[in-house]
């Protein structure tokens, strides 16, 4: 489940100079993940947030929270696979789709995160002791499927500030997802919006059970930690 470390070593400027890492801290950073949410049944074209929150659990400033995220080791963006279809100018296929703005914390507009120089790294700043950040991506899903994300937790991205869990090992997790190619079903309410239908609305309709046993089946399951 573990994602591929990230570098320990940034290379200095050219031309030599001090090391673009000296800054940061050497040590252990506790953390604990509050939240960690993705449904785990999702349809095509319906969007869903991924929801994580950490909180600084130790005495000390974390110098830089970032988090990891991958579907597939081998390709190049957090919510994409690799093709194996020969010939592609690139392999990586998104099977969700970054809403623009995103990620963002929960309850602001403002987009949070900038991408790091690490390969599917989102970098949130310094999270002060006992401070917490909750922090949404929202996803359209595009390609159906049963698909593994995994997730970890980071301090720094030069690999010196290292978090962990109380306990002492690896703040990570992993969302396993199925993804369904079937339409969804929908109604036109009084306002005249199409919006998903409740089990409840298709009691007594012929074939109503199946129906129902099929839409309960679609709530959300967290995963993680």
């Amino acid at each position: 489940m573990l994602l591929a470390a990230v570098s320990a070593v940034t290379l200095a400027a050219c031309g030599g100079g001090e090391r673009q890492d000296a800054d940061e801290p050497e040590g252990d950073y506790p953390v604990q993940i509050t939240k960690s949410e993705f449904p785990n049944r999702q349809r095509l074209a319906q969007t869903s947030n991924l929801q994580l929150g950490v909180k600084n659990a130790g005495d000390k400033t974390i110098p830089d929270l970032a988090i990891t995220i991958s579907t597939d080791p081998n390709a190049n963006e957090s919510f994409s696979v690799r093709s194996e279809q020969p010939g592609l100018a690139d392999p990586s296929r998104s099977v969700w789709i970054l809403e623009n703005g995103y990620p963002k914390y929960a309850g602001e507009t403002a987009p949070a995160g900038a991408d790091a120089a690490q390969t599917k790294t989102f970098s949130f700043g310094p999270l002060e002791p006992g401070a917490t950040k909750n922090i949404v991506w929202e996803l359209t899903p595009v390609i159906a499927g049963t698909y593994t994300i995994q997730y970890r937790i980071q301090a720094g991205l030069q690999g010196k500030a290292k978090a962990v869990t109380n306990g002492g090992s690896l703040p990570e997790g992993e969302f396993v997802v199925q993804i369904s190619d079937v339409p969804p079903q929908t109604r036109v309410d009084d306002a005249g919006n199409v919006v998903p239908i409740n089990p409840n609305d298709i009691i007594g309709q012929a074939g109503s059970q199946e129906q129902k046993n099929e839409l309960g089946g679609q709530g959300s399951g967290n995963t993680g930690q």
